[in-house]
């Protein structure tokens, strides 16, 4: 199919431009069954065939409707007369508990990343549309965000190490063009109820867009700001970046500083410093809200020990921020592509290890086991979160203390390059 359609070719610019020459072998595709992945299926095969690059489609089944499972097989139909690899993940995660919304998005795409790492996917593409993103920005409006969250969804982003970025493609796209484009090519799409239920915020802003489009506050004004917007971010990104650079320093998984470098800088500098921090160390998904932020960091200039999002940041004149001891994950299985924590991937002598020792934090029985962590240099609070490798409760290796035949890396950028891809 010739992307000649204007759908077609935002797809083909966006995608040209992130890959440059690099022809992608294969491309992951998130469909869901509605209109807008139905779409972005199509016009991604359409493309991929033009340059010899596989297509392959992932269906997220979140089991919360009974409608689900029949949307998640009419994919694989569709995926089946073309050829294309099809996958289905399930989802019963949540509780109860919590904002739906937000855990069934964070649980998609951690299981979409891990799909993409173990397929070889060189990305995974996502139908998010112009409407998407005004909606988003209307949402984040009613949160108070400020130049961060105003600049809408991002066009390219990871969610865990080591696995294949999320990109979208359409961005510039409005969900009729699409609708259009299925029409015109007799593709058939499902439409998911859940998107008229007004117990979710994007239903909500999705309303509340149709009654500002006569204002002159419709999709393609708001889309335009987040454009706007983005573009300032871009310039504060690599100032926070080359800040990082000039004034940080890595250690362990932790980042360094002298609290008074961070008491003279610019207040909205080291607010964006400290958030990057946040989300490099801890790895949420969001950054934390503005007035929480505030409080943690005037609790770090007054040289107190403060948490948020997963880190601690330990109080004194040489500022550590790491991970929280308490919020770490439990151990998981150990082996060459192990990643424990979102970040941390050891390397040494398997053997028979692989499968049978398991991947977790030092702890205080670690540190009971190693007296000589104090040789470290590093404070108690960063030691007790070091990878180490268990077996039957036995401390078999500290790749940060042992060095020799084992170490440990981490698949994340470093802190400096987060900072301007984020």
């Amino acid at each position: 199919m010739s992307v000649t359609d204007r759908p077609g070719a935002a797809l083909a610019r966006f995608l040209e431009a992130h890959f440059s020459d690099a022809r992608p072998l294969r491309l992951g595709v998130a469909v869901s069954g509605g209109g807008d992945s139905m779409a972005l299926l199509d016009l991604a095969q359409g493309w991929a065939a033009e340059r010899g690059t596989e297509i392959a489609a992932v269906t997220v089944d979140h089991r919360l409707r009974e409608d689900s499972a029949g949307e998640a097989q009419a994919v694989a139909r569709y995926c089946a007369r073309l050829g294309i690899r099809h996958d289905v993940l399930a989802w019963q995660g949540w509780d109860g508990r919590g904002n739906l919304e937000a855990e069934a998005r964070r649980a998609r795409y951690a299981a979409m990343a891990r799909w993409g790492r173990d397929t070889g996917m060189a990305g995974i593409l996502l139908g998010h549309t112009r409407d998407d993103q005004a909606e988003t920005i209307l949402m984040r409006l009613a949160r108070e965000a400020g130049g961060d969250g105003l600049r809408g969804m991002r066009q390219a982003f990871r969610v865990e190490g080591g696995c294949p970025p999320f990109l979208r493609p359409l961005l510039e796209v409005g969900r009729a063009e699409l609708r259009d484009h299925l029409r015109a090519r007799d593709i058939a799409w499902a439409e998911d109820p859940m998107n008229d239920d007004p117990r979710f915020d994007r239903v909500r802003a999705r309303r509340a867009l149709e009654a500002l489009g006569p204002l002159g506050l419709g999709a393609e004004r708001l889309a335009a700001v987040a454009a706007n917007l983005r573009a300032e971010n871009e310039l504060l990104r690599q100032v926070v970046a080359q800040t990082a650079e000039a004034q940080l320093h890595e250690a362990a998984g932790a980042l360094v500083l002298p609290r008074a470098v961070l008491a003279d800088m610019q207040p909205e500098l080291r607010r964006r410093l400290l958030q990057a921090a946040i989300g490099w160390i801890g790895g949420a998904p969001y950054p934390p809200r503005r007035d929480s932020l505030r409080q943690f960091i005037d609790g770090i200039l007054a040289g107190e020990t403060r948490m948020l999002g997963g880190i601690i940041a330990l109080g004194g004149e040489r500022l550590w921020l790491a991970r929280e001891p308490a919020a770490l994950p439990p151990t998981c299985p150990a082996g060459p592509e192990a990643v424990w924590d979102g970040r941390w991937r050891l390397h040494g002598p398997w053997g028979e290890l692989a499968g049978a020792a398991e991947i977790g934090a030092l702890g205080a029985d670690g540190l009971r086991a190693r007296p000589d962590w104090r040789a470290a240099a590093l404070p108690r609070q960063v030691a007790l979160g070091l990878p180490a490798l268990w077996h039957d409760g036995t401390l078999l290796a500290v790749p940060h203390l042992d060095g020799g035949g084992w170490r440990a890396d981490t698949p994340r950028d470093t802190f400096a390059a987060w900072c301007r891809a984020h």
